[in-house]
């Protein structure tokens, strides 16, 4: 079932209309996993970092042994082209994606040259600038390279990403705030994480065992061109408990404060209100 609606898919060399079927049952991707997926945002006539996120669906290919077969230029060009059909007051979530097609080695290895290409667009509204979260912990970690293929924003990674989900709403809760292997705090279920304290902006430092996401970095770099400073260093639990102000950060939404974790409860805070007024701004400017 879709997410969105007034679905366009390009696929085999033209744009669709509609939720069109783009594998068959034998394709590599669809019995073994074998797929890549990367999302941007069409908001206000922008999209921002369009050009991040197409490059990286091509480097996620690579990292699960996927042969990309568009350029990030000509994928960039094939998404403006399929945007030209939505009103500029539309918001629409952007997915690139890969998948392989034929086995080598036993059909467990993706065999290299042709792939499945193909971009979905949907409307999917953005997040009131109001909107929060709620965090608890779960008993299901980040992976480590040599477990999964954590370099990669594979779909084989998302089940994981799904059992964190549910045993949070199971808890009253709307996502988690998950740790790596070491028990580290990561990020969250769906977003990348940071924290406020005494005046200080801290977020975990990448260590492989999750995304470093593409609004992350352009929300550090946005907060360095005023001078502000981001510590990239090792959280625990207890520091998020004893933080002034939390909040989560991705491409669906952007910015969203989080107001509890685990019976700690957080005023909306100055720095997020801030840092979602920031990436408008620069999404109006250079995005």
């Amino acid at each position: 079932m879709a997410t969105g609606s007034n679905i366009r898919t390009y696929f085999d060399g033209t744009w669709h209309d509609g939720d069109v079927p783009i594998m068959k049952a034998a394709d590599h991707g669809s019995w073994l996993g074998t797929t890549v997926f990367d999302g941007a945002r069409y908001f206000d006539g922008l999209a921002p970092d369009l050009t991040a996120h197409c490059a990286r669906v091509n480097r996620s290919a690579e990292a699960l042994m996927i042969t990309p077969t568009v350029s990030t230029e000509d994928m960039v060009a094939l998404v403006w082209e399929g945007l030209a059909a939505y009103p500029k007051d539309r918001a629409v979530y952007i997915r690139p994606m890969y998948w392989a097609l034929d086995g080598t080695s036993l059909a467990v290895v993706p065999e290299q040259g042709p792939t499945g290409f193909a971009i979905c667009l949907e409307e999917i509204p953005m997040a009131p600038a109001d909107a929060t979260a709620t965090l608890t912990t779960t008993r299901f970690r980040r992976p480590v390279l040599e477990d999964a293929v954590v370099n990669a924003k594979a779909g084989c990674l998302y089940p994981n990403n799904a059992r964190m989900l549910v045993e949070a709403q199971s808890k009253g809760y709307s996502n988690a705030l998950v740790a790596d292997a070491t028990g580290n705090v990561a990020e969250t279920a769906t977003a990348n994480i940071f924290m406020v304290r005494d005046g200080e902006i801290f977020t975990p430092i990448a260590n492989g065992t999750f995304l470093a996401g593409i609004t992350r970095a352009r929300h550090i770099s946005n907060l360095a061109r005023e001078g502000e400073t981001v510590r990239e260093t090792v959280l625990t639990f207890d520091d998020f408990r004893a933080a002034d102000e939390v909040f989560m950060t991705g491409n669906m939404s952007k910015v969203t404060p989080v107001t509890e974790f685990d019976g700690t409860h957080y005023q909306v805070g100055p720095v997020a209100r801030r840092l979602r007024e920031m990436y408008w701004d620069w999404a109006a400017s250079e995005g």
